[in-house]
């Protein structure tokens, strides 16, 4: 119980990181920016707390000691949520852009609230015993791979869509003050590219990851149902956007496009796939 409140707390906390994210993108007052990120630093001290609950009672089952408690959707988003927010505070530290949190940090609210709804739906937050099969360090890891570098992607996104934003902007005749906050277009394309050209890598890894698992569990490398084709999609789609920007010098919308296509796959392969591979079906069955 200890846990899911906590998290619940978490998810307050976001849900008013990213009000305060919205109220900035339309005000000029640094301090919106301000208390969107100590909504951000509060609620992932919760979260962290929660997951620290979370693997007292994971790790009290035998067969899950030392395994990280992500093999579930309430685990599964939880820690998407968790790594969206700390992959937005790397970002905005860094380039000091929080008016691009309206664009990211719903990612973070809806994968936060999706997982309170599941833990209502189910009744707990899904602390299961790890099947045989799950009992390898390789699954261990390979899942939390896999879903920083979609947190990574989802920043991208939503860099991309300000970039969108940005354009249409600058093209118009009378454009708002919004188009004097945001950063250049050469900045967020910039920007887009360092992110995908950073969560490319760490994805290939999470997909070699999975497929030495599926070598041991199962005897063969690829098995190419429906999560591990959509696994593939996605990452040829971002390996096309490095090398369409790359080598073909792709800017601008053409690029960003392509890296919003990207991830539109990314979204389907965590949660539309699991509707179609009783094989990778867990996050919904479970």
């Amino acid at each position: 119980m200890m846990e899911l409140n906590l998290f619940r707390l978490a998810a307050v906390f976001y849900t008013a990181g990213t009000a305060f994210a919205f109220v900035y993108l339309y005000a000029r007052e640094d301090k919106w920016s301000r208390w969107m990120r100590w909504c951000l630093y509060a609620g992932a001290a919760a979260h962290v707390a929660s997951f620290g609950f979370r693997l007292q009672a994971f790790w009290a089952i035998p067969e899950n000691r030392f395994f990280l408690p992500i093999n579930s959707f309430f685990g599964a988003l939880s820690f998407l949520a968790l790594a969206t927010a700390v992959v937005f505070v790397i970002v905005e530290g860094r380039h000091q852009l929080g008016i691009l949190g309206a664009f990211v940090l719903p990612w973070a609210l809806a994968a936060s609230w999706g997982a309170v709804w599941r833990a209502s739906q189910m009744g707990n937050t899904e602390i299961h015993g790890l099947v045989p099969a799950l009992q390898s360090y390789w699954i261990n890891i390979h899942p939390a791979v896999l879903m920083v570098s979609y947190c990574i992607f989802g920043n991208a996104f939503g860099v991309g869509l300000a970039l969108l934003i940005q354009e249409r902007q600058v093209k118009s005749k009378r454009p708002s003050e919004l188009c004097y906050r945001l950063p250049a277009i050469e900045d967020l394309d910039s920007l887009n590219y360092r992110l995908i050209a950073f969560g490319f890598p760490i994805l290939t890894v999470g997909i070699i990851m999975g497929g030495i698992w599926a070598y041991g569990a199962w005897g063969r490398f690829w098995g190419w149902d429906a999560k591990e084709t959509w696994a593939l999609i996605t990452a040829l789609v971002y390996a096309a956007y490095l090398h369409m920007r790359i080598v073909a010098g792709w800017r601008g919308r053409k690029a960003v496009y392509m890296s919003m296509f990207g991830f539109t796959c990314v979204v389907f392969t965590f949660i539309g796939v699991n509707f179609l591979s009783e094989l990778h079906g867990y996050l919904s069955n479970r």
